[in-house]
């Protein structure tokens, strides 16, 4: 088995730096956004798994592209992306969600950032070798999947193309402009009609897809923790389908 690919953080740009200094604090600024009962939920069943020691490992991809020059007002420049991916609808799990490109560990991984970028390429077609990983979050269970997820931060001043490599699983693969997160316009609360309001998270409401989820409430807090965010209506609570049927109508990048 080859080494573990080494974290590099000093090779990402100023602008970044203030969210790869402050990656431990994102799961904080994540739980925040849920309510007491969800987090309980969702302790229980990481504890369960623990237990039962099936515990089934993956890791996603957070990966920022733009210039690495700084901005006058430390935010990220105005063509800064974020790589995501749209699940195939024919997927058993998280079917049609927006996503980081990601996926569950193979026995020949060497930790979760070989996992990250394998699964990354493999969905994407893009060049591991352009990329710069930066750190890792925290390991967050997923509970309706029932994966142990590590987000890996990385960056590239040029990624190079991107592409669907597999139609089957993958609709939708886009480097999504990081200003249409931070724009208050495209941002809500979003439920599922499974569960009730109480289970809104934060979501994002773009041109050809809606984040929420897991990806959602990452994103929303490494927002949050980079000083990026900006004040937003938080109050505005749709159901999952409701939020989906506006998709290609309303986001604004």
């Amino acid at each position: 088995m080859s080494a573990a690919i080494p974290l590099t953080p000093e090779l990402g740009p100023p602008w970044l730096r203030p969210l790869v200094d402050n990656a431990d604090h994102v799961p904080a600024a994540a739980r925040r956004r849920l309510p007491a009962d969800v987090l309980a939920m969702v302790t229980a069943a990481h504890a369960t798994a623990k237990l039962r020691k099936d515990r089934r490992d993956a890791a996603v991809l957070v990966l920022f592209s733009g210039p690495p020059s700084d901005q006058p007002d430390g935010g990220p420049p105005d063509d800064a992306d974020l790589l995501l991916t749209v699940r195939a609808s024919t997927l058993r799990h998280h079917a049609g969600q927006a996503a980081f490109p990601g996926g569950a560990t193979d026995p020949d991984d060497d930790g979760p950032v070989a996992t990250a970028l394998r699964e990354a390429r493999e969905e994407t077609g893009i060049d591991p070798n352009r990329l710069h990983p930066l750190a890792t979050l925290e390991r967050t269970f997923i509970a309706p999947s029932g994966f142990h997820v590590v987000p890996v931060l990385a960056y590239s001043p040029d990624p190079g193309p991107v592409a669907v490599v597999d139609a089957a699983e993958t609709a939708v693969v886009a480097r999504v402009p990081v200003r249409a997160f931070i724009n208050p316009e495209n941002r809500l609360m979003v439920y599922r009609r499974t569960f009730s309001r109480r289970f809104a998270g934060p979501a994002f409401l773009l041109n050809e897809m809606l984040v929420w989820g897991f990806t959602g409430q990452v994103i929303s807090a490494m927002l949050d923790v980079a000083g990026w965010a900006k004040p937003w209506d938080s109050s505005d609570i749709r159901e999952l389908d409701e939020a989906m049927a506006l998709v290609g109508d309303e986001g604004d990048e």
